[in-house]
């Protein structure tokens, strides 16, 4: 493979070869270029979009498009983008991943491919991770767009619509994934076209790509509504299993669980994150909860709430899965540390864990609507990102979203040196080594960042340096307040900084310190208020005194600093620049490549070494017999550290195992998600259509025919003809009076089917011209609208609760040799199309029984109501009771004589 890397390069060295005559080109103008005057450059945005009109293509202008932005960004900002940026630039046109090491610009190299594609007028978005950095860089990239006369918007929390409609009207558009996301599914829920706010999807740039499309896809997104009242059950749960004995192994033999005599009441397998309960464990739930049978289909509820209850106890773990803060339960972030506020763990399982550290038990969610970020931003024309590390889910990235990824060359050469693991025999050896590491580079001034993999570990490793008198900086989910501050002096001499994975990824550590937060400290110490400050260190335009003052102190601080930080920096070079300590092997080697390129920016020195104990979790469950086996080989003591090849390639294929296990998982994900994903772009899109005015009257007509079609043939025992009293009065119930006039159709011998459809059908569209004559032809198509546009999300959100619980339980099929995903296509197909029958069947009831109010009538019953009185005359309003037979069955006719199924009509109630 070295050979044939050797002669032929690899496929990022081919996929360059065919770039860089593109990029000499644009180089090439640099010095045309910058002889035009501002007026001139400017001229250059009109001319682009003339010549689109006329037909030629992005391509065809992309050399001179390019050119005109790096001049931009010197005349703006200062910054010329270097040639290595302007190669990301065209990788990301071309709707491809640019991985670009940390400090190489990303930021500055977006505004080219941003520029060239906003001339379309059709919209770009540029994706962030955070609100900070959408806003940033809005501001401080968005000043080249500006002066080039293209409009930049940005997406931020707490944005009224109107404003939303500005931003993604804009050119150029900032934001997070999430408000992005979010939005999308709002629209999709809006009742007037005029509350939209998105536009096309066109072109998007995803920064930090993996971080968005691959570590945050996992959990979709999710508009939740007010659901019922959580239940005791969980409670209930929780005493049950909080009396429980478990047992942790590395894998589940099937044996043990079945095994009466093993002491145990429920197996956690650690390699799987699986829980099962024994069958000692079940005879416990079933006797505590007086069942004779938990697998009964009528206790499906309460085996949900004990599964999720030893799932709590069993994989969830405080400071590590999830913390607990002003008596909330909130996830911790397994990737940057970082806690996700607003999320929720699905299923139960959240309430299951704040039942379990005894805070109180939120309410049951009901699903408004949710999309994954998969099919997200697979609904972009062109997709592309830009990121430090993507290479390891290459896989991933090309089947998923079709993205290749092109590896940029650094500006200068890279001079970190990467280290070779130091692996001890078991955890205090290996913190004893860390410990000595940490004194050596504190001794000689050289800043230490140590990455750790979870709170628990972190807080640890500060203990013990404490123990050591060495002064540090602890930086985890539990003080995330500080992360700037801390991240931004983390390349201070002598500085000792110890945070999980990567908190503070988006923020460069810069030898010697960060003078801009310094700066920014300066403006804090003289009084400002949070809000100048914001303004002093921003880059809006604007013509306010006071910020101006505010900016022009800021920036006499920020040279002074400089200067002093350049001293300093210096002294940390000579030191060895910034020394990266890695605690253990993370699931992903592409999380330990984040780490490690937090050192060596721009060519900075640089060093890192990851320290690792034989029973490191990941070891010790994914390392196999070899790990084990070098376990009894090596007779060493806990301070001699072990090198051996063997050994770094066990590591690594481990590390390689767990990435196909969450590749898969998410896979799976997405191909369950896929299924919905279809049903959800056909919703949708009919919902759009309705939005932008269509006319319903001819889709109308054909609801109300269909549905009196299933309801004469329901009658007619399915079309063959055969009729009984009973039969026939259920369809005059469920018609008469709604469609048409009592006593227009009476049960006669020998009525043919098809006949009786058709005279029936008349009369009801006869009964609706009338209604239309009365309201007016306009009025009636408004109300056509509005009611099929509440239906249509009435049943579309029945729908995805109904596929979640398809889902829970069709991976179950897999043990009759069914595959899951075939049997939930197939099922989830009919569930759709009989969703969007009972659709049709109540917008036509619907329609007929509408009524429009008067102001004077709303205004009465207001009055009434205020006063007490109602047409109950006690008080009270009438409320419809719904019929409780408990013997209906879901899909049979509701017993009320709506000519509705029950599962749609009273038994919704029950």
């Amino acid at each position: 493979m070295g050979l044939m890397k050797a002669i032929f390069g690899d496929y990022s060295s081919r996929e360059l070869k065919t770039i860089y005559p593109i990029v000499d080109k644009v180089m090439a103008l640099e010095e045309p270029y910058k002889a035009l005057s501002d007026s001139q450059l400017k001229a250059k945005t009109q001319e682009f979009k003339d010549r689109l009109a006329k037909g030629e293509t992005l391509d065809d202008i992309l050399v001179e498009a390019f050119a005109t932005a790096r001049e931009a960004a010197w005349r703006v900002l200062g910054m010329r983008p270097y040639r290595v940026q302007v190669v990301a630039g065209v990788v990301l046109h071309q709707g491809r991943i640019a991985e670009m090491k940390t400090g190489e610009g990303k930021t500055l190299m977006a505004v080219l491919p941003a520029y060239l594609n906003a001339l379309t007028g059709e919209g770009v978005h540029i994706v962030t991770v955070n609100g900070y950095l959408a806003k940033r860089d809005s501001d401080w990239m968005g000043k080249v767009h500006r002066f080039l006369g293209l409009s930049v918007g940005l997406v931020a929390h707490g944005l009224k619509t109107e404003e939303r409609q500005a931003a993604y009207n804009a050119d150029i558009t900032y934001g997070t994934n999430n408000e992005l996301g979010f939005d999308y599914l709002r629209d999709n829920m809006c009742v007037y076209a005029n509350q939209c706010v998105q536009r096309s999807h066109s072109f998007v740039i995803v920064d930090e790509v993996d971080s968005i499309l691959i570590d945050e896809a996992r959990t979709p997104l999710i508009i939740s509504g007010k659901g019922d009242k959580s239940t005791q059950l969980y409670d209930m749960a929780e005493m049950l299993v909080s009396k429980m004995k478990r047992k942790t192994v590395v894998s589940v033999d099937n044996k043990e669980e079945e095994d009466e005599t093993l002491d145990a009441d429920y197996i956690v397998d650690e390699k799987g994150k699986n829980v099962t309960l024994t069958a000692r464990g079940i005879a416990k739930a079933e006797a505590f909860f007086h069942l004779e049978n938990l697998s009964d289909p009528e206790n499906t509820t309460i085996s949900h709430h004990v599964n999720q209850a030893i799932k709590a106890h069993g994989t969830m773990r405080r400071d590590v899965n999830y913390v607990v803060k002003d008596g909330e339960v909130v996830i911790v972030d397994e990737y940057t540390g970082r806690l996700m506020f607003g999320r929720r763990f699905n299923e139960g399982l959240h309430q299951a864990i704040e039942a379990k550290e005894h805070v109180e038990v939120a309410n049951e969610n009901k699903t408004l609507a949710t999309i994954t970020f998969q099919n997200y931003f697979r609904l972009y024309n062109k997709l592309s990102g830009m990121t430090g590390t993507a290479l390891t889910e290459q896989e991933e990235f090309g089947t998923i979203y079709e993205l290749d990824i092109i590896e940029i060359p650094t500006n200068r050469p890279n001079q970190r040196q990467d280290l070779a693991d130091s692996v001890y025999k078991n955890q205090m050896g290996k913190y004893r080594a860390i410990i000595n590491q940490i004194k050596e580079c504190h001794a000689k001034g050289q800043p230490v960042l140590v990455g750790t993999v979870s709170i628990e570990k972190n807080e640890f490793l500060g203990k013990l340096l404490t123990q050591q008198g060495i002064a540090h900086n602890l930086l985890n989910a539990k003080n995330h307040e500080r992360e700037a501050e801390i991240v931004a002096q983390a390349g201070h001499y002598g500085a000792v900084t110890i945070a999980t994975n990567m908190a503070g990824r988006g923020t460069d550590i810069m030898l010697g310190g960060n003078a801009e937060y310094l700066a920014t400290n300066d403006l804090r110490k003289t009084g400002m208020s949070d809000e100048l400050m914001a303004e002093a260190t921003g880059y809006a335009e604007t013509d306010d005194q006071d910020i101006i003052d505010a900016r022009t102190l800021y920036a006499s601080r920020l040279a002074f600093h400089k200067d002093k930080i350049a001293e300093e920096a210096d002294k940390v070079r000579a030191a060895g620049g910034l020394f990266i300590i890695g605690t253990e092997r993370h699931d992903s080697r592409r999380i330990d490549n984040q780490l490690r390129g937090r050192a060596g920016r721009q060519g900075d020195p640089g060093s890192t070494r990851f320290y690792l104990a034989l029973d490191d979790e990941l070891m010790r469950l994914f390392g196999g017999d070899r790990i084990n086996n070098l376990m009894e080989k090596f007779d060493l003591d806990e301070d001699t550290p072990i090198e051996n090849k063997m050994l770094t390639k066990s590591i690594e294929n481990a590390q390689i195992t767990v990435e196909s296990r969450h590749f898969q998982s998410r896979k799976s994900v997405i191909e369950y998600d896929d299924v919905i994903n279809k049903q959800r772009e056909i919703i949708y899109g009919q919902r759009r259509e309705v939005l932008a005015g269509k006319d319903l009257k001819e889709s109308v007509v054909g609801m109300i025919s269909a549905s009196l079609s299933g309801m004469v043939a329901t009658a007619y025992n399915g079309g063959d003809g055969t009729v009984t009293p009973e039969s026939y009065a259920e369809l005059l119930r469920g018609v008469e009076g709604i469609y048409f006039p009592a006593g227009q159709f009476p049960m006669a011998e020998g009525v043919d089917v098809a006949a009786l459809t058709q005279t029936m059908g008349d009369a009801a569209l006869t009964t609706y011209d009338a209604k239309e004559a009365e309201l007016t032809p306009a009025m009636m198509r408004e109300v056509e609208r509005m009611v099929l546009l509440r239906v249509v999300d009435e049943y579309w959100m029945e729908h995805i609760d109904a596929m979640d619980e398809l889902k829970k339980g069709i991976r179950l099929r897999a043990y009759a040799n069914t595959n899951p995903v075939d049997a939930y296509k197939k099922e989830s197909l009919d569930m759709f199309e009989e969703m969007v029958s009972a659709i049709q069947e109540e917008t036509a009831r619907r329609l007929f029984l509408v009524r429009i109010r008067s102001n004077e009538e709303v205004k009465r019953e207001q009055v009434a109501k205020e006063t007490g009185a109602s047409a109950g005359g006690d008080g009270t309003t009438p409320k419809k009771q719904p019929i409780k037979v408990k013997k209906v069955g879901r899909n049979e006719p509701c017993p009320c004589g709506s000519g509705k199924k029950y599962k749609q009509c009273c038994g919704r109630d029950n």
